[in-house]
C-alpha cells in the first residue's frame, strides 16, 4: 500500500535487538566490528528454515479454504454473509483453538484495537472531528456482528472476540494432518471510506447519487499459524497489514443488478450476469491487442441514472490465494486485454468511473500488463490468470485485484503529476501480487518485507516503462539522503515492527528499496543480484518467508558476504558520510641512483639473544610449568631437543662476540635499471586519505578528472574498511596528471554530506625513488646465527 513519507523514531523487532542497543560484537573497537557475521542476531537455522535461506526439509504451512455467500444492501449500506471455512492442520502440532482476524472491527468504537496516539487541541476544530469524538464515547454500530457459529454437524461453537481478533474453541483437539470445517454467519455496516478511513468501504458520489464499493478485509479469516511465531494474532490497528494463509476460494456476491463486479480470481458466470453485447466484447477482448471496453462509458453513464432495484449474483473462484477482495458499482467502465508471460495468457483489466475515464482508458490496463511482464522478469512468472486495477481514489492491494487513484478534471485534462502518480500507484499495487500475495511475508510484523521489496521492483518497472519516468524515491540513493541526514533520535532501523514506526514511508518503503538498488547497482552488480533475487522469489513463492530467509538467500545464491550491509542498512541507523581528507601527489625521481655497495664492504653485528628472554614471562607458560598434570613433548621425546632447546635454558652459552659480515648480507634492495625508471617516470601517483564520518560502511567510489578533461572512476569495495572502520589510505597510479578528484560522482551511496567529497587543488608532487626488490625465499635462514658460530668454534678446537 502507498503511504506518504513521514519521519520519526522508534524501534522494536522480533529478533533480540532493543532500542539503542549496538549490535556490533565490540562497539568500542575501531577494527572489524561492522564486518562481523550476524551470528545469533538471526534465528537459528532448523529443519523448517535452513542456514542457506531456503525452506527446510520439514517446512510446513497451514491451509484454509473458503466458500462464501454474501449480499450487498446498497440502500442500507450493509453487507450480510455466510462462510464455510475448511482449515487444514499441516503443522506437527495439535491445536485446541483457532484464531481469526476480524479486521472490520477496526471501524468499531468498542471492538477496535485501541492503539491510541497523542492528540492535540488546536484553535480550530471541524465538525467531523467533533462527530468522531462524540462517536468514540459510545457504540457506533460498526464492526462484525456474529449471528451464527457452528461446526460441520451444526453444533454451536464457543468463541471469544478480543478487539480485532476472534478465538474459536474446538470441541476436540485438531491433530496434525486433520482438517476441520465450520460455518460463520455475520453482517456489518459498511463504512464511508472517505470519511472514516481504512481500506474497505464505500465512496459516495453526490452528483449522481451512486456508490463505489471496495470490499476488503470484509470477512472473518484465519490468522497464520507458523513455525516462527505460532499464531500470528497481533491486533489490526490500521497500519501493519496482513499475515494470511493460502487457500482456495469460491465467493458468490449478490448485488444490485446494474452493478459491475470485479474480484479476486475468475468469474464463473459471465454468461448469466452480462448482456449479450457485453459478453461478445468480453470474448473479443480475449485476443485483442488493445484494451476492449466490455462495459462502455455510455453504458456506465446510463446505469448511473437508472438504478435497478433487482439483484444479480456474481460467482468467482480463485485457487491458491491468500485473500479475496472485490468491488461493485454501477458507475464502472470495464476494459480488458490479454498479456502473455512465458506463453501463458493473463487477462489484464481495469474498472473505473467517468471521473477517471480520460486517464484509465488510455493507460491503466496497459500499465497492468507492463507490470505483470516486468515483475515476472525480475522474480517468477506470474502464476494467476487475471490482474486488475480499480480506480477508487485509493492505493491498496489484494490477489489479482488492487484499488488505485487517478482522476481527470471535468474537461478530461490532467496534470503531469496526476498521470505519473496514477501510473506509479498502479505499478506499485499490481506489483503487490508478487510481494506479498505470492511471496507471502508477514506484513503485520515486517512492513518492509512487502512494501520495501515491492517498491524496489516498482522502481525497476517504472524505469522500464519510460526512460524519463519521474522517479520520486524508492530506488536512487540520492532520494533517501534527506531522511538519512536527520538526527539519530529521529531515525529508526528498517528492522522495526510495523506498528511502532513513526517514519513509516522512508522506513518501510524508501530505505529498503534504496538498499536493494544499492546492492544491485553498486555493491554486487546486476548479474549476481538479479540471480539471487530471483532465487529468493522462487524459493519462497507461495510460502511464508522471514527477514533471515531473504538475507541468507541473497548471500547463498550470490557468493557475497553481505552481513556488513544488513548490519548497517537494515539493523542500524548510521548514515554514509565518506570524506576525502587529504590528497598527496608523487612522481618518480629518475635522476637518483643509489650508490653501489663497495667491493668488500663490511658491517659488524652481534648474535641474537635467546628468544626466551622476550617470551618467558607469559603467565600461561608459568601456569603450565606449575601444572604437574602437563607433560611437555620435549620431555617425553628427548630427540626433539636441539641447540636452541639448550640455548633457551642457558645450556649453550650466549656468545657476546662482535662479528664482521658483508654489507649486502640480507639486503633486499638494489637500484632500478634505466628501463624501470623510465616506466615509472610516465606515471602519476596519488595517496588519498578517506575518513568514515557517518559510521555506515560503504564502497568508496572515486572519480578522477585529468588535466586533459577526461575522467576515470575507481570503485573500492566496502571491505576496504574492515581493518579500520574510520580511516582508509589508498595509493593509486594514473597515466595522466589529475586536475581534481570527487567521491561518489553519481550519488550511489546516499552520502549525506557532499561538501567533503571533492578535492580541487593538488599540490606539487613529492619525489620518490624507484628500486628493485631482491627475490627471497620465505623461511630461508640467512646471515649469522648462534648455532653456526657454536659449530665453527667446535671445529676450531
Amino acid at each position: 500500500m502507498r503511504k506518504s513519507l513521514l519521519v520519526g523514531a522508534a524501534f522494536a523487532g522480533l529478533f533480540s535487538v532493543a532500542n539503542g542497543q549496538n549490535i556490533q560484537n565490540n562497539p568500542g573497537s575501531n577494527h572489524g566490528n561492522k564486518f562481523e557475521q550476524l551470528g545469533t542476531i538471526l534465528p537459528t537455522p532448523n529443519e523448517y528454515r535452513t542456514a542457506s535461506g531456503a525452506p527446510g526439509p520439514k517446512y510446513w504451512q497451514q491451509k484454509a479454504d473458503y466458500d462464501i455467500k454474501c449480499e450487498l444492501d446498497e440502500a442500507n449500506l450493509k453487507l450480510t454473509g455466510s462462510e464455510l471455512i475448511t482449515y487444514f492442520n499441516n503443522s506437527p502440532n495439535t491445536l485446541n483453538y483457532l484464531w481469526l482476524q476480524m479486521d472490520e472491527n477496526e471501524h468499531s468504537s468498542v471492538n477496535n484495537a485501541n492503539y491510541q496516539n497523542s492528540r492535540t487541541m488546536g484553535t480550530q476544530l471541524n465538525t467531523a472531528a467533533i462527530d468522531q469524538l462524540e462517536e468514540s464515547r459510545g457504540d457506533n454500530g460498526y464492526g462484525f456482528n456474529i449471528t451464527k457459529m457452528v461446526d460441520a454437524l451444526g453444533k454451536p461453537m464457543k468463541y471469544t472476540i478480543n478487539k480485532t481478533m476472534m478465538r474459536v474453541e474446538l470441541a476436540a483437539p485438531l491433530k496434525p494432518g486433520q482438517k476441520f470445517a465450520f460455518t460463520i454467519n455475520w453482517n456489518y455496516k459498511i463504512s464511508d471510506r472517505m470519511k472514516m478511513g481504512g481500506r474497505g468501504g464505500y465512496e459516495y458520489f453526490p452528483e449522481d447519487g451512486n456508490h463505489l464499493f471496495t470490499m476488503a478485509q470484509w470477512y472473518p479469516r484465519l490468522c497464520v499459524y507458523s513455525d516462527v511465531v505460532g499464531w500470528q494474532n497481533h491486533q489490526f490497528t490500521g497500519r501493519g497489514e496482513f499475515a494470511l494463509t493460502f487457500g482456495n476460494f469460491k465467493v458468490q456476491m449478490t448485488v444490485p443488478a446494474d452493478h459491475v463486479v470485479g474480484g479476486t480470481g475468475e468469474c464463473q458466470n459471465y454468461a448469466q450476469v452480462l448482456s449479450p453485447a457485453q459478453l461478445g466484447r468480453w470474448t473479443k477482448a480475449q485476443t485483442s491487442k488493445e484494451p476492449v471496453e466490455v462495459v462502455t462509458i455510455e453504458e456506465a453513464k446510463k446505469a448511473e441514472g437508472q438504478k435497478s432495484t433487482s439483484k444479480k449474483t456474481w460467482i468467482f473462484k480463485a485457487d491458491n490465494v491468500r485473500d479475496f477482495a472485490w468491488t461493485a458499482s454501477r458507475k464502472f467502465v470495464w476494459d480488458a486485454m490479454p498479456t502473455y508471460v512465458e506463453g501463458k495468457k493473463v487477462m489484464c483489466m481495469s474498472f473505473y468511473g467517468k471521473e477517471a475515464y480520460g486517464l484509465y482508458r488510455k493507460f491503466s490496463t496497459k500499465a497492468v500488463a507492463h507490470t505483470i511482464r516486468s515483475y515476472s522478469k525480475f522474480t517468477i512468472p506470474y502464476p494467476y490468470p487475471v490482474a486488475q486495477s480499480i480506480e477508487a481514489a485509493n492505493g491498496m492491494e489484494y490477489p489479482m485485484i488492487c484499488f488505485n487513484y487517478g482522476r481527470t478534471e471535468k474537461d478530461g485534462s490532467y496534470t503531469e503529476a496526476t498521470k505519473y502518480g496514477m501510473l506509479g500507484v498502479i505499478i506499485h499495487e499490481v506489483g503487490h501480487n508478487f510481494f506479498p500475495m505470492i511471496i507471502n511475508s508477514d506484513e503485520r510484523q515486517w512492513s518492509w518485507m512487502d512494501e520495501g521489496l515491492n517498491s524496489f521492483v516498482e522502481y525497476l518497472t517504472e524505469e522500464l516503462y519510460d526512460n524519463k519516468f519521474p522517479i520520486r524515491g524508492k530506488g536512487p540513493a540520492w532520494a533517501i539522503v534527506d531522511y538519512m541526514r536527520l538526527p539519530k533520535n529521529q531515525l529508526e532501523p528498517i528492522m522495526s515492527n510495523s506498528e511502532n514506526i513513526v517514519g513509516f514511508g522512508p522506513n518501510a518503503y524508501t530505505k529498503p528499496a534504496t538498499g536493494l538498488n544499492m546492492l544491485r547497482e553498486t555493491i554486487m552488480g546486476r548479474d549476481l543480484f538479479d540471480y539471487a533475487f530471483k532465487e529468493y522469489a522462487r524459493r519462497w513463492a507461495f510460502k511464508h518467508p522471514e527477514p533471515a530467509d531473504l538475507f541468507r538467500t541473497l548471500e547463498d545464491a550470490s557468493g557475497e558476504d553481505l552481513d556488513w550491509f544488513w548490519r548497517g542498512w537494515f539493523f542500524g541507523t548510521d548514515a554514509c558520510d565518506i570524506a576525502l581528507d587529504t590528497v598527496k601527489y608523487f612522481k618518480a625521481d629518475i635522476t637518483y641512483n643509489p650508490p653501489p655497495a663497495k667491493e668488500g664492504a663490511t658491517m659488524t653485528r652481534k648474535l641474537e639473544k635467546p628468544m626466551t628472554s622476550t617470551f618467558d614471562t607469559d603467565v600461561s607458560k608459568q601456569r603450565n610449568r606449575d601444572d604437574k598434570n602437563i607433560q611437555f613433548l620435549t620431555d617425553q621425546d628427548t630427540t626433539l631437543r636441539d641447540f636452541y632447546w639448550r640455548y633457551a635454558r642457558g645450556l649453550e652459552p650466549y656468545d657476546t662476540t662482535t662479528y664482521t659480515v658483508p654489507v649486502n648480507s640480507g639486503s633486499g634492495i638494489e637500484g632500478a635499471d634505466e628501463a624501470a625508471k623510465q616506466k615509472a617516470a610516465g606515471k602519476h601517483f596519488y595517496e588519498l586519505t578517506f575518513s568514515n564520518k557517518g559510521g555506515l560502511v560503504m564502497p568508496i567510489i572515486v572519480e578522477w578528472t585529468f588535466k586533459d578533461g577526461t575522467k576515470e572512476v575507481d570503485r573500492i569495495p566496502a571491505q576496504v574498511w574492515r581493518l579500520n572502520e574510520t580511516k582508509v589510505i589508498k595509493t593509486f597510479m594514473k597515466d595522466k596528471e589529475v586536475e581534481s578528484i570527487k567521491l561518489d560522482p553519481n550519488r550511489e551511496t546516499a552520502d549525506i554530506n557532499e561538501s567533503n567529497n571533492s578535492w580541487g587543488t593538488i599540490a606539487a608532487p613529492s619525489k620518490f625513488t624507484v628500486f628493485k626488490q631482491k627475490q627471497g625465499v620465505r623461511g630461508q635462514s640467512s646471515g649469522i646465527n648462534p648455532m653456526q658460530k657454536a659449530e665453527e668454534k667446535k671445529k676450531a678446537f
